[in-house]
């Protein structure tokens, strides 16, 4: 019995360790903020190796009272931003968390995000489970056509 129950500890860590191996994030940054700004911006491409899941939060307590998860729209020239409770990640797609598109807000700033510094970011995703990632903070830049 105890073999059995060493057996099935292993087989659901080995499990668990595949889920959360399935999720990657790559060009993970933060804008840079002006003083005196209450809110910043998070980008990232969420790549999904496996099965669909969905993000269901994110924390950055070190910087930001609330951090949301927000979509965007364009109606006309403008761009209209919305909170959602979760974003859907596709089974072997990337998601991009990006300008004019799906990000993370981080509201109530408690300080100016500054170019070359990082902060604690948490995703908390259905099945994958939480991720603890360190955020880089860039420059902005401005682009023009």
């Amino acid at each position: 019995m105890r073999y059995l129950l060493l057996i099935v500890f292993f087989a659901f860590n080995a499990l668990a360790a595949e889920v959360n191996s399935s999720i990657n994030i790559e060009n993970l940054r933060a804008l840079e903020t002006p003083h005196g700004a209450s809110t910043g911006v998070i980008y990232m491409d969420i790549i999904n190796n496996g099965t669909a899941d969905r993000l269901l939060g994110a924390q950055a307590d070190s910087v930001a009272a609330t951090t949301e998860l927000h979509t965007s729209h364009f109606e006309g020239d403008l761009v209209h931003m919305r909170e959602v409770n979760a974003l859907d990640i596709p089974s072997r797609e990337i998601t991009p968390l990006k300008a004019a598109g799906a990000h993370l807000m981080l509201i109530d700033l408690k300080q100016p995000l500054q170019a070359g510094q990082n902060f604690t970011l948490f995703l908390h995703f259905e099945r994958a489970g939480i991720m603890q990632l360190s955020v880089p903070i860039q420059k902005h830049q401005i682009t023009t056509h």
